[in-house]
């Protein structure tokens, strides 16, 4: 194989594994240890169910085919988490960057996606 191919294809799904890096321990953090978290909603059943949510958001994500649907769900969420640290009084800059970075990771590995189609 090219090398050349496979460094490319490297560099197209560096972000998205970061981001993954990101969802995935969060989402086991929410679904196993729910009881422990001192979260805006104390509700254990809402924290695992939140935990699932993003588990298969992230499963969307990763997916050539449900990227888009993915990118949205985890972006919505992320946004709701910047409304909650804005609400909240804490930083938001960070979450800010991460629903940038995902939007980001999936137009670069799909760029054709996000592009409207033109009748002509």
């Amino acid at each position: 194989m090219d090398p050349k191919k496979i460094f490319t294809t490297i560099l197209i799904w560096l972000p998205s594994v970061i981001i993954t890096l990101f969802f995935i321990p969060n989402a086991l953090d929410k679904i196993l240890h729910s009881s422990e978290m001192n979260k805006i909603v104390s509700n254990n059943a809402i924290l695992i169910i939140t935990g699932i949510f993003l588990l298969i958001a992230t499963a969307l994500f990763l997916y050539n085919r449900t990227i888009v649907i993915g990118t949205m769900l985890l972006a919505l969420y992320m946004t709701l988490i910047v409304f909650i640290h804005m609400y909240k009084g804490k930083p938001y800059d960070v979450a800010i960057l991460i629903v940038m970075a995902t939007i980001f990771a999936a137009y670069i590995r799909s760029p054709f996606t996000f592009q409207q189609k033109r009748n002509y």
